[in-house]
């Protein structure tokens, strides 16, 4: 027999500890709130078109270099003996380049009136966004040329190169060295000096030894198997290989004992002093029995006077004659 409380039905669906009636108020306040959040987001009785958010402007589009040429009809003349249009006067050749290709299209631009904010002006763009726009096409021949000291330094391509003024093959703005010293006056005095390397009188360009658009060499040295090659591919006699290779010419390589653009001494020797020089490394040897014994003596007589392949031999170890 059940000897429990009696027991309450509840509704059919109904959960058991819940009341039904806070179920429909809760049902209730869900229908009101969707409701409200509907009328807000409909809009104002009376709201006009023009409300709405305006749609995005049209892509400028190409008008031509003839279109270019009606306004800017001096550049557009000088730019006939442009390397970039050359490029399309060649046979079969498409790769040519128009005003468009680096300054944008010019539809908007015409259209403005010549508003010259709807067209690319790389002199009045940063050096980064200049750089990009060169690189888009040099970036083949000049890989390295972010990581160059000269782009670190905020230099841009037009720092250099008058694309429309130039009438030279590479567009300098100036021929070397005169462009360079514009930056690097504290090197010009070097080429005065009285043992120089022949930049000054043009046998020696500095992009002969410098990659100016960049490398993984300090100073924008060019790079090579051996970095050695940058004088040797002049001055062949000393280039080698040798049998017995002088250790400092394979490991610090020429810079330690030259100065690469001038020097007061004789064959741009960093030091006066030949001996002197020598003993850097030497210096134990100087005051050997031989060397400090009066036959020869390191303080009278030019180390060179007996080891005269200093750059390397292939008769003797010691690089005597």
């Amino acid at each position: 027999m059940h000897t429990d409380g009696p027991v309450t039905r509840l509704p059919i669906g109904a959960v058991p500890g819940k009341r039904p009636g806070l179920r429909v108020f809760g049902m209730l306040l869900l229908g009101a709130g969707m409701m409200c959040a509907t009328a807000l987001a409909a809009p104002p009785a009376g709201a006009k078109a023009q409300d709405a958010p305006a749609t995005p402007a049209g892509h400028a589009e190409f008008v031509g270099a003839e279109t270019c040429a009606t306004c800017h009809e001096e550049a557009s003349k000088s730019f006939a003996a442009n390397p970039h249009t050359k490029m399309a006067l060649m046979p079969g050749n498409t790769n040519g380049v128009t005003c468009e290709n680096c300054h944008g299209p010019g539809s908007e631009h015409v259209a403005g009136g010549g508003d010259v904010t709807k067209i690319f002006d790389p002199a009045k763009a940063s050096a980064k966004d200049v750089d990009a726009k060169c690189l888009t096409c040099h970036v083949g021949a000049h890989p390295d040329f972010e990581r160059s000291p000269h782009a670190k330094a905020g230099l841009s391509c037009i720092g250099c190169h008058s694309i429309h003024g130039s009438k030279a093959e590479t567009l300098l703005k100036a021929p070397q060295p005169a462009l360079c010293f514009q930056c690097h006056g504290d090197v010009k005095p070097n080429f005065d000096m009285p043992f120089h390397h022949p930049v000054n009188e043009g046998v020696v360009k500095c992009t002969d030894c410098h990659d100016v658009h960049g490398t993984f060499q300090p100073n924008n040295l060019r790079a090579t198997v051996d970095q050695n090659m940058i004088c040797t591919k002049c001055h062949t006699d000393v280039r080698g290989p040798f049998v017995y290779e002088h250790a400092p010419v394979k490991a610090e390589g020429c810079l330690a004992c030259h100065s690469p653009h001038g020097s007061v001494n004789a064959r741009m020797l960093n030091m006066p002093n030949v001996n002197v020089l020598c003993n850097q490394c030497h210096s134990a040897v100087a005051a050997g029995t031989v060397h400090g014994q009066g036959q020869g003596s390191s303080d009278s007589v030019p180390c060179t006077s007996c080891h005269t392949y200093i750059h390397g031999s292939n008769i003797n170890s010691a690089f005597l004659r």
